[in-house]
């Protein structure tokens, strides 16, 4: 993980002012409309993308968000600075446009930190007007570490050496709810077994509107509960990736150094049923033994 990744609201500004960054609002088209911050264009769809991690999930993925980003400018020279309403507000949606851009390979990523809350609490501007987009070439060069994909989970369960970490909300975890969407819309509900479980909202410090991630001494604490170690070879699922893109952040930014998102998470997972699931309170420590 490069050493910048959260950019205070005064380094952005700083960085328009030298026209050096290109900001993406992950927002919905109507609030992007409402008021954005002056240069930013939207790009909501890093938000509602369902990925697969198929070898034609991969491809299609790749594809789609290397077009994307390059339909808006981005070439690898200019930063590309993420942002949402508040770290919290979009269940992690600006951690996975940087989680999605890292994954390709961008060499100049960052988050705007505390989101669109921060620049407001500083004074910056908003605008209404449509940003001008000169279409180019995206440097696509994939950085295939960062991804697990369903068969390295599925070939993960009973492993000592490979950690998984659920991090939905409590409903998801307990098998009451298969997602943030509805209860029911995925096809299954629990969770992948042997995977321990940290709610993504407790690596981040809440303040009303406003939050930010916890120190990295707290987050090392809070992952030792579970026995997740900085040396862990760890996977990271949600429902769909953005919530786990946000504990990636939080993660790494604590020093934890082998870390994978499974971007198709629950969502992947729960509709196909040769996939194990264990659901209702957490069995005792019997591990899944592959057949």
């Amino acid at each position: 993980m490069p050493a910048e990744v959260l950019y205070s609201p005064e380094h952005v500004r700083a960085l328009i002012n030298q026209n050096d960054v290109l900001l993406i609002d992950v927002r919905s088209e109507e609030d992007f409309a409402q008021g954005h911050i002056p240069g930013a264009v939207n790009m909501p769809d890093i938000f509602t993308y369902l990925a697969e991690t198929s070898d034609d999930g991969l491809q299609t993925l790749q594809q789609k968000f290397s077009s994307l980003f390059g339909s808006f400018g981005l070439d690898g020279t200019k930063k590309a600075i993420v942002y949402e309403d508040a770290l919290h507000t979009r269940y992690g949606a600006s951690c996975r446009g940087y989680w999605i851009l890292q994954y390709l390979g961008y060499p100049h990523v960052g988050i705007l930190d505390g989101g669109l809350q921060a620049w407001r609490a500083y004074g910056g501007t908003f605008t209404t007007d449509q940003t001008p987009i000169t279409p180019t070439q995206f440097p696509l060069r994939i950085k295939a570490g960062l991804m697990a994909t369903r068969q390295d989970v599925f070939s993960a369960l009973g492993s000592s050496t490979v950690k998984l970490l659920d991090n939905r909300d409590k409903e998801e975890w307990l098998g009451e709810s298969s997602s943030p969407y509805g209860v029911d819309f995925a096809p299954r509900k629990g969770r992948i077994p042997g995977a321990v479980w940290i709610e993504w909202y407790e690596f981040m410090r809440l303040d009303g509107v406003q939050s930010a991630f916890k120190s990295s001494d707290a987050i090392r604490d809070l992952a030792a509960t579970r026995n997740l170690f900085p040396e862990d070879d760890i996977i990271i699922y949600c429902f769909k990736g953005a919530r786990a893109a946000n504990t990636y952040v939080a993660l790494a930014s604590a020093g934890f150094q082998n870390l994978r998102l499974y971007m198709g998470s629950w969502n992947e997972w729960s509709r196909n049923p040769d996939m194990p699931i264990e659901d209702g309170l957490p069995r005792a420590a019997i591990p899944y033994r592959p057949r």
